[in-house]
Order: structure tokens, then sequence, then C-alpha cells
């Protein structure tokens, strides 16, 4: 076997000492007395070896309720270690529960932030153009612009027409007119050679 080293000792030596208040010890003098009292050869070194059996029972006892308690107060911390310990793994879960949760509303938060600030440019370039009202107004104004331009060209080609057909007219006296100083001019020349047929016959 290897050599027993100093750990395996006293972990030995707490485990016959128990909570290390002599109870080995005790054992041994309890042992001890009872075979001193087995070989009393007196009734009292018999009757003296018997009350310190007693002694030593007592403190036994004694030490074994203390020890008892302390095993029961061991247990008792355990169920509390215990129960804290499912609290602590409860409360944990439930932090976990609460950071996905805080998680989810940061991803919401940052889906609005990022909603509204497009609504926000989206009204700026609204802000920029005319509301509906107006535009129906400026689209009827132009409307009634258009047809009074409308009107004006009408009135302009119904008068382009009428002078158009007044030119034709004067150009068709002109012409008539032009045709008319060429045929008095034609009239003239012949009364002017037959006037001058009429003197040349008169001389001779």
């Amino acid at each position: 076997m290897g050599a027993v080293t100093d750990d395996e000792v006293i972990r030995k030596r707490l485990l016959i000492d128990g909570d290390g208040a002599g109870d080995d010890r005790r054992i041994n003098l309890l042992v001890k007395s009872f075979v001193k009292w087995c070989n009393s050869g007196s009734q009292e070194e018999g009757y003296s070896q018997y009350q310190r059996m007693l002694s030593t029972l007592s403190q036994c006892e004694f030490s074994m309720g203390k020890t008892l308690l302390v095993y029961d107060m061991n247990l008792r911390e355990m169920e509390n270690y215990e129960k804290i310990y499912k609290e602590i793994e409860c409360s944990i879960a439930g932090a976990h529960e609460k950071i996905a949760e805080c998680k989810k509303q940061i991803l919401q938060a940052k889906r609005i932030r990022k909603n509204r600030q497009e609504y926000d440019a989206l009204a700026k370039v609204i802000q920029h153009h005319p509301d509906r009202h107006e535009t129906l107004k400026e689209l009827e104004a132009l409307g009634k612009e258009l047809e009074h331009l409308s009107h004006i060209k009408e009135s302009v080609e119904d008068k382009l027409e009428l002078r158009r057909k007044q030119f034709h007219v004067l150009l068709s006296t002109i012409h008539e007119l032009q045709q008319t100083l060429e045929n008095d001019d034609k009239l003239s020349e012949v009364d002017e050679v037959q006037e001058s047929t009429m003197e040349t016959d008169s001389k001779s």
C-alpha cells in the first residue's frame, strides 16, 4: 500500500472525532473506564469507575445531541441553499426572459424610430408641395385661363379669316381696276389713232 497522506489522516480523524470536540478520546476513556470497572477489586474503586463512566456517557450523549443538532441544522441549511439556488435559477430565467423582451422592445423601438424618420422626411417633402385644395384651385384657374385663351384664339382666327376674305376682295378689286385702266388705255390709244387718221385725211 502507498504512503498515507496528511489529508487522508485528517479526514479519518474528522470522521472519527465527529465535530472535533474529542469524541474519540471520550469513547476510548469510556472503554478504559469500563475495563477498570470490570477489573476493580474494591467496591469503592468500582463505584468511582462507575461514576466516571456515567460522566463520560453524559458527555458523549451531549456531544451526540449537539452533533445531531448540527446535522439537522446542516440539513435545513442545505434545503435553504437548494431553495435559494432554485430562486436564483428562477431569477436568472426571469432575467433572460426580460432581456429577450427588452431586445424585442429595442428592435421595435428602432423600427418605430426608423418609420418616424421616414415619415418626417416624407412630411418635409409633402410640405414643399401645395395641398390638394390649392392644387384644385390652380387647376380650375388654369382651366378658365385656357378656356379664355381658346375664345381669344377663335376670335383671332375669325378676324384673320375675315381679313383674308377682305384682302381677297381687295385683290380682286385691284385686278378689276387694273383691267379697267388697261382697257381705258387701249381705248385712249384707239381714240388717238382715230383722231390722227382723221387729221391726216382732212389735210389731204
